[in-house]
């Protein structure tokens, strides 16, 4: 895994310089050293959060169009590796339901588990696989984020499915940043969003879709399960 340059701590530090008196910044600004910036360069270890989207409908997806939600994990681990799972139940969304009386036992409820054990971190825009060119857009538009592919097993109410396994996949976490062109107070998460996108010729594409499917980040840990700020709302005033 590359890391990105110094661009997040120029970025932290700068906010923080800012707003301190003189006397203080000429006394303390030679403490900032490459050592002691390593912990910010870092991403956090652990990711978790929530999925909830819909399915393409039929005849993209057969049955579908589906709800999906569900809970899910994202571990990164040495040299690069980064290990997924999630867990997800899904059922034909209401409104495209057939009977006329809108029973919900003919919605189809199933269960999914999700399984990449061989993920790949791309967190370098030198990458040719990186967040702006593997990841969808959004509006409001994300300002940064990285990249993990690899190879999903997937589960079908705990058995294999019938679509079969393994599917590429590319999960993207992305987020936004403080924006130095606005003077007003601003709020802003540096890790907010999860894409989960199953390769446009895999198996999982048949059920799921080719479309990114959409969750929020809840939660990121540094080692030893101490809790990150990149995944927590910051207020610059």
């Amino acid at each position: 895994m590359k890391n990105k340059s110094d661009a997040r701590w120029t970025r932290r530090a700068g906010a923080v310089l800012a707003s301190l008196p003189l006397a203080v910044l000429t006394s303390s600004v030679g403490a900032v050293t490459p050592a002691s910036t390593g912990n910010q360069l870092r991403l956090p270890e652990h990711f978790s959060g929530l999925l909830n989207d819909y399915t393409p409908p039929a005849p993209t997806v057969s049955g579908g169009p589906y709800e999906m939600h569900g809970i899910w994990a994202l571990h990164l681990g040495p040299r690069g590796t980064a290990a997924f799972t999630a867990e997800m139940s899904m059922e034909t969304a209401d409104f495209a339901n057939t009977d006329l009386n809108h029973d919900p036992t003919k919605l189809g409820p199933h269960t999914h588990h999700i399984s990449v054990t061989d993920g790949v971190v791309h967190n370098d825009l030198t990458d040719p696989i990186n967040w702006k060119a593997a990841c969808p857009t959004f509006k409001p538009a994300v300002t940064d984020g990285f990249v993990v592919t690899g190879t999903a097993f997937v589960t079908g109410n705990g058995g294999n499915p019938p679509f079969g396994n393994p599917s590429a996949v590319t999960i993207c976490v992305l987020g936004g940043t403080q924006n130095l062109t606005i003077t007003a107070p601003q709020a802003f998460v540096e890790f907010s969003n999860l894409t989960l996108t199953f390769g446009t010729t895999s198996l999982a594409a048949t059920h799921f879709g080719t479309q990114a499917i959409n969750g929020v980040v809840s939660k990121c840990d540094r080692p030893w399960s101490r809790e990150s700020k990149d995944c927590r709302v910051e207020v610059v005033e």
